[in-house]
C-alpha cells in the first residue's frame, strides 16, 4: 500500500473499488426513492392535513389574499390588558366569595405565586344584572357593563404560566419562549391587506410604554419581516416619516421618483431576489405613509361629541391619551389596516398595579385607576364600530395574560396571579351575543366545565377570519410551524 492510501480511511477505500461504490450508491438511491413514495403517501402534517403556505410576491408582499373559507370577520381589534385583570371583580360573579369571605375554605393552596395566601375576599365592586340577558358585571367598569349584551364570554380559558413576560408571549404568539410570531403576523401573512398606504398590522402602544414582552407581543418571529407589527400611538407617530424643512415638496418627490426607478433597474438584474423586492416594497410602503400617517392622525379633526363619548378630555392624561389610541385604533380600521393591536398597560419594569393590572396590593385602588384609564375608551370604541356598521366584518378580542386569584395574598390587600381560569371576550363579526362559554368553580378558582386553553382560543380566532389553524404554517429549521404549535380546536360553540 502506497502512501496516499493509507491517508484514506477504511470507508473511503472501499468506495475505491467498481464493485463496492455501485454497491452504495444503489442502497443510497434506494432509500431516496422509498423516502419520496412514503412522503407522497403519508400526509404531510400531523393533522392528516396538508399545509397552506399562502403565495406571497416579494415585490408586494402586502397584497389581499383569500381566507381558507369564508368568513365574516377581515379585520380584528385585539384589546390586550398587560398585568392580568382580576376576573372575579369584573366578569366572573361568584357569589361563594361573599359567603366565605375572611374565610380559608378547604383545598385552597398556602402558597402562589408570590408567596403566602390570604383570606377568601368578596369582589371589591359589587355586581349586577345588566342588558337583557342579566349578565353580572362588576360597578368596576359601568360602561363595558353595559354593553354585555354584545359580548362573548369566555369564563374557562387556562394558561401554561403564572408569569408575565411568559404569559404575554403564550397569549400573543402561541409560545412561552420568544422568536415566534405575533397573532397579527400569522394573519397578514395569511391575508395580506386591502389597504395600499398604511401597515396591515399595526401595534397601538399604551401612553406609558410597553408591556413586559416589548416588541414580541406584535413581532413577526421567523415569518418575513413584511409582517411584523407597525408600531405607533396617537401620542408618537411613526419616526422618520417627516419631510425636512429644508428640502421641499417638489423635490423631495423628485428624490422618490428617482430611488423608485432605480430600485427597478436593480431588481430587473435580479428578479429572484426576494429580500431586495421586500426591501424595495417597503421602502415604497414608507413613501405612502408620508401622506397618509398625518392624515389617519388627524385625530383633532373628530367632531367634539367624538372627543367626549371617548373621554379625551374630563378625566386623568393618561385616559386622555388612551382614549386618542383608541380613537386612532378606530381611524385605522376604517382605512383598511388588516389588524390593530390595541394595549392597555406598559410593563417594561415590572408594573405593579401602577402601570397596568397587576394589583399585588391595594387592589381597590390600583385596579380603580386602571378601570378609569379603560373603560370609557374601550366602550365608546366598540359602540362607535357597532354604530359605523363595522362590527359585521370586524373581530373585537379583549384579553389578558391570566387572572388573579379569589384569595388576597398574605398582605391582604392584593391579589396573586391565576393560571388556573380566566375571562376574555370577543364581539363582532361572527360571535354569538350576550353569550358566555365554560365556567370556572364557585370560587373563580379553577376552570369548572368546559376548559379553554389559549391553543384553543387562537384556533377559534382565527377560524373566525376564515384561517384553518391546522393548514395554516410556515416551514422553518425542518418543521411546519403553526401559531398553535400542535394543539389546538375550534370552540364551535361561541360561533354564529
Amino acid at each position: 500500500m502506497n502512501n496516499a492510501e493509507e491517508k484514506i480511511s477504511y470507508h473511503a477505500r472501499k468506495l475505491l473499488s467498481r464493485r463496492d461504490f455501485f454497491n452504495q450508491a444503489g442502497m443510497a438511491m434506494g432509500g431516496l426513492s422509498l423516502s419520496q413514495l412514503l412522503a407522497a403517501d403519508s400526509p404531510t402534517n400531523f393533522s392528516g392535513k396538508s399545509p397552506i403556505r399562502p403565495e406571497i410576491s416579494p415585490d408586494d408582499p402586502y397584497s389581499p389574499r383569500e381566507p381558507h373559507f369564508e368568513a365574516a370577520a377581515k379585520q380584528v381589534l385585539m384589546i390586550y390588558l398587560p398585568g392580568a385583570i382580576s376576573h372575579v371583580d369584573t366578569f366572573d360573579y361568584k357569589p361563594d366569595l361573599i359567603k366565605y369571605h375572611g374565610q380559608k375554605p378547604p383545598g385552597m393552596p398556602a402558597v402562589t405565586f408570590e408567596g403566602p395566601t390570604g383570606n377568601i375576599a368578596k369582589p371589591f365592586w359589587d355586581f349586577k344584572p345588566r342588558g337583557k340577558s342579566g349578565k353580572m358585571v362588576s360597578d368596576l367598569i359601568p360602561n363595558l357593563a353595559e354593553q354585555a349584551d354584545d359580548f362573548c364570554f369566555f369564563h374557562s380559558l387556562t394558561t401554561d404560566t403564572s408569569a408575565h413576560p411568559q404569559g404575554e408571549n403564550f397569549f400573543n404568539t402561541g409560545f412561552t419562549m420568544e422568536g415566534f410570531p405575533s397573532f397579527g403576523s400569522w394573519v397578514t401573512y395569511a391575508l395580506g391587506t386591502a389597504n395600499e398606504e398604511l401597515p396591515s398590522f399595526v401595534a397601538i402602544n399604551d401612553p406609558r410604554g410597553l408591556a413586559r414582552s416589548g416588541k414580541n407581543n406584535f413581532g413577526n418571529g421567523f415569518l418575513p419581516a413584511a409582517f411584523q407589527g407597525t408600531d405607533f400611538s396617537a401620542k408618537n407617530p411613526p419616526a422618520n416619516l417627516g419631510r425636512p424643512a429644508s428640502i421641499s415638496p417638489s423635490h423631495d418627490r423628485q428624490a422618490v421618483d428617482l430611488l423608485q426607478r432605480l430600485n427597478a433597474k436593480h431588481l430587473e438584474k435580479y428578479p429572484h431576489d426576494a429580500d431586495l423586492a421586500a426591501r424595495i416594497a417597503s421602502y415604497e410602503l414608507a413613501g405612502k405613509m408620508q401622506t397618509s400617517v398625518p392624515d389617519v392622525m388627524n385625530i383633532k379633526g373628530e367632531p367634539d361629541y367624538i372627543h367626549e363619548e371617548y373621554g379625551v378630555s374630563g378625566g386623568s392624561e393618561l385616559k386622555g391619551e388612551y382614549a386618542k389610541n383608541c380613537i386612532l385604533a378606530r381611524r385605522l380600521l376604517e382605512k383598511g389596516v388588516r389588524v390593530v393591536q390595541l394595549f392597555n398597560g406598559s410593563d417594561p419594569s415590572g408594573g405593579n398595579g401602577i402601570t397596568n393590572w397587576d394589583s399585588h396590593s391595594d387592589i381597590l385602588k390600583t385596579h380603580a385607576m386602571q378601570a378609569e384609564i379603560m373603560d370609557q375608551p374601550t366602550a365608546a370604541l366598540i359602540n362607535d364600530l357597532k354604530r359605523r356598521g363595522m362590527l359585521d366584518q370586524t373581530l373585537i378580542v379583549w384579553c389578558t395574560e391570566f387572572g388573579r386569584m379569589p384569595f388576597l395574598q398574605a398582605n391582604g390587600t392584593g391579589r396573586d396571579h391565576n393560571p388556573e381560569t380566566f375571562t376574555s371576550f370577543l364581539a363582532g363579526a361572527g360571535v354569538k351575543p350576550g353569550f358566555s362559554y365554560g365556567k370556572s368553580d364557585d370560587f373563580g378558582f379553577k376552570t369548572a366545565e368546559n376548559p379553554v386553553t389559549v391553543y384553543d382560543f387562537n384556533a377559534t380566532l382565527l377560524h373566525l377570519m376564515g384561517l384553518d389553524h391546522e393548514r395554516l404554517s410556515f416551514y422553518h429549521n425542518g418543521i411546519e410551524r403553526r401559531l398553535t404549535h400542535v394543539h389546538g380546536h375550534v370552540v364551535g360553540d361561541v360561533l354564529l
